[in-house]
């Protein structure tokens, strides 16, 4: 590797680092605790199959994870400006993310829920709980625990899909490198950079789900219910 390479990578470090300290972690977290939200609401709906409710969940989580994300993003960013809806790229990408891990979180918090026995239902029917403080006290705190690992392996997946923001002019981590790359023409060595930098940020989630995991493990699994 010659000195002008690792000069460059040197001083383009810090420029993807910030970017995506700024930029890509952000627009993760955001976008995940929106698709959290959405896949909790939408899989309770399917619990207690709402009538009406249940079929548009149904084809939401379908035309989601049958459609790609790329292609959502283009839809939304370029696409709604024809019929007069303009959104700023960021909150664009913020609302495509989450609307797109939404509907594949959905799928596995409602199998979470479903792996909790029914029978602690019936004992929250018995010392007279609502169905809500049934599932807010009882179901989602067991159903979290069986769905924290594929949430988290969510999570991460999301950390790499943030590079598609580039595509609609979102300034991450890839952008800044594509950016460089454009001026020094060094693409190899600055995409194998920034992929070591998702790469960095991708070994802390994984460190924080194991640490997540063992703290759940040694939690009591005594009763849930709580008066």
């Amino acid at each position: 590797m010659s000195e002008r390479v690792i000069d460059i990578l040197v001083s383009s470090f810090p420029q993807i680092l910030v970017r995506g300290l700024l930029v890509t972690i952000p627009l993760t977290l955001i976008s995940f605790a929106l698709a959290l939200v959405i896949a909790v609401l939408c899989a309770m709906i399917q619990i207690a199959d709402i009538k009406g409710l249940k079929q548009l969940v149904r084809f939401y989580i379908w035309i989601i994870r049958g459609t790609p994300l790329l292609v959502q993003l283009y839809l939304v960013f370029f696409g709604l400006p024809d019929l007069g809806i303009m959104l700023p790229a960021f909150p664009c990408a913020v609302a495509v993310f989450a609307l797109n891990e939404g509907a594949y979180c959905a799928e596995t918090v409602r199998a979470a829920i479903e792996s909790v026995p029914k029978g602690q239902l019936e004992a929250g029917y018995c010392v007279g709980m609502s169905y809500v403080q049934i599932m807010r006290r009882i179901v989602l705190p067991q159903a979290f625990r069986t769905a924290f690992p594929p949430l988290s392996n969510s999570l991460i997946s999301m950390v790499k899909d943030t590079s598609l923001a580039a595509n609609i002019t979102v300034t991450e981590m890839f952008m800044t490198a594509q950016r460089v790359a454009g001026r020094t023409y060094e693409h190899l060595a600055l995409y194998s950079e920034v992929a070591v930098i998702y790469l960095l940020f991708c070994t802390v989630i994984t460190w924080l789900q194991r640490l997540g995991e063992r703290k759940l493990n040694a939690m009591n699994g005594g009763n849930v219910i709580r008066a």
